[in-house]
Order: C-alpha cells, then structure tokens, then sequence
C-alpha cells in the first residue's frame, strides 16, 4: 500500500476544519440524548433548513452575487448565520411540538419516538424538494466572501473561509458549554438528564426545558448548515443526510449525551475520514468515516468520554 506522504499536512487541516462542522451538528444530537435519551434522527433536516433558508434570504430574495468587503462582509457574515441559526431552531421547536410532545403526552414506546423522527424528517426533507427554488438538484450559495489565504498550518494554507468556519464552531462550543455549566436553564437540562421525576419534584418545567433542549441543538446545527453553505458554495434539499450521519457517528464516538465529548467525536472522525486518503484513496473515505460507528458501538459503546450532558 502505498501512502501520500505529502498529503498529510493539508488533509490534516481540512480534516480539523470539516470535524468542527460534525462537531457543530452532533450537538443536536447530543442535546437531544442527553435530555429524553432517545435518538433524534430529524436533526440531519433541521441542519438543512438552516443552509436553505440562508440561501432563501441572502441568494434569493436579495440577490447577492458579488463578494463583499470590510464592514458590509461582517454584517452579512452574521445575517447568514443568524437565519440560518433561527430557522434550524425554529424547525427543531416544531419538530418537538408535532413529533415527540404527542407521543411523550400519551407514554408512547421509544421505537414510536425513532419512526416519528424518521418520518419527519423524510417530510421535511422532500417538501424541500418540491420547492420551485430548490428542485432536484443544487443551488449555488451566494459567494459572500472572496477565498484567499490567511496563514500557513502543518505546510498547508488556510484560507478565510477555513478560519472562518473554526472560529465560529469554537465560539458556539465555547458559548454552549458556559450555558449548559453556569446558567439556570443548564442546570435544568443538567437536572433532566439525571432523573425527570426528581427535577419535577424540584419545579423544573420539564416541557419548556425539552423544547429550549431542541432550540439549542437546532440553533447551533443551523450555524452548521449556514456554514456549509458558505464554504461548499452550494446547498439542496438533501445536503443534511450525510453529513447529519456522520455527525452522529461523532457524537457517538466522543460519547452521545456529552457535550465536550461531541466536540471531540466530531474533530476525531474528521481526522480519521480525511487522513484514511492519504492511503487507501478519496474513494474510500465514507466506508472509513461509517465503519467507526460499528466499532464504536462493539468496543466502546459510551464512547470516548462517556455519557454525561455536562462537560
């Protein structure tokens, strides 16, 4: 077998760089264990809303083409991720208002909870198919930001779009972390995950801190989304299911149901898709990224650092 020794430095680099992005969406699942102990299997959707609706707002309706520069690139930078944020949120509300609510309220099986998920996320995945400015296949994502170089890592370039993407993945980690170990609503949800009927004997709402457990998860996989868009250039109806798997097989890995471990699950199977090029081929990247949950799953199965919604 023979290996690529001078690829190592720059798929190292981008290995780091699409990890944050597994990272960023594993919260959603993450969150979403931690609190009801089930798998949210819609969250590949609720990461593609927030790249459409990106699209919808800043290439659609007003119809930016042409790179922007200083003070305007900023602003359009936040609105982008901030639609895409508030609309993953929102699509993550409503999916715990019209798919799992109904079933908790009548004590339905947890397989009841995992086709309900299913289900919601086929609808909502091939509604935006059907949509006239989606369709079938890709639309470009408006090119806000013209690419260039920052620094040099590990003998690779970085460009802007790069620096940009982990930037914004370690401020939402960061931001997370804080809210989940040092606010009211983080101990609740801390509260929820440990026992629901003592954090209701307590006077935890347990309702509201379900569904600011899916706004949360659902904001910061739209973060995802918009950023995907921003440095793929492109978005369509059915960008989440790869990506929404393999940021499930890195929240396993870092341990499902912990946050820091989501962080290190997403940063570790980045590596471990990207580096595997360097000797067996590009070809075979995904057969490495899927075998790890297997493995996980047989060897591991709290994953790295355990099953804890804290940190």
């Amino acid at each position: 077998m023979d290996c690529n020794t001078a690829l190592i430095g720059p798929l190292f680099l981008q290995g780091i760089i699409l990890g944050s992005l597994y990272a960023l969406i594993a919260l959603g699942y993450t969150m979403v264990y931690g609190v009801l102990k089930l798998i949210n299997f819609a969250h590949d959707s609720v990461f593609m809303v927030g790249g459409v609706a990106a699209f919808y707002v800043f290439g659609s309706a007003l119809g930016l083409t042409e790179p922007l520069t200083g003070f305007a690139l900023i602003v359009a930078l936040f609105g982008v991720l901030m639609v895409g944020a508030l609309a993953s949120a929102s699509g993550a509300t409503l999916l715990e208002r019209g798919a799992y609510r109904p079933l908790r309220r009548r004590g339905g099986a947890r397989l009841s909870f995992l086709i309900s998920a299913i289900g919601a996320s086929f609808f909502a995945t091939y509604l935006f198919q059907q949509d006239f400015l989606l369709g079938a296949g890709k639309r470009q994502f408006p090119n806000l930001m013209e690419t260039s170089g920052a620094f040099s890592a590990f003998g690779s370039p970085v460009n802007n779009k790069d620096l940009l993407i982990v930037v914004a993945v370690v401020i939402c980690l960061v931001a997370l972390d804080r809210v989940i170990n040092q606010t009211r609503i983080g101990r609740s949800i801390r509260a929820l995950s440990e026992d629901v009927v003592a954090a209701q004997l307590m006077g935890v709402n347990v309702n509201r801190v379900i569904v600011t457990t899916f706004l949360i998860g659902g904001f910061f996989g739209g973060v995802a989304g918009a950023l995907y868009g921003v440095n793929f250039a492109n978005v369509a109806w059915n960008m989440g299911f790869i990506p929404g798997v393999k940021a499930f097989t890195a929240a396993v890995l870092g341990g499902i149901g912990n946050i820091r471990g989501a962080m290190v699950g997403g940063i570790l199977l980045g590596l471990i898709e990207n580096m595997s090029v360097v000797c067996i081929g590009a070809e075979w990247a995904n057969v490495v990224a899927f075998s790890v949950l297997p493995l996980v799953l047989i060897f591991r199965p709290t994953g790295l650092l355990g099953e804890r919604i804290g940190g």
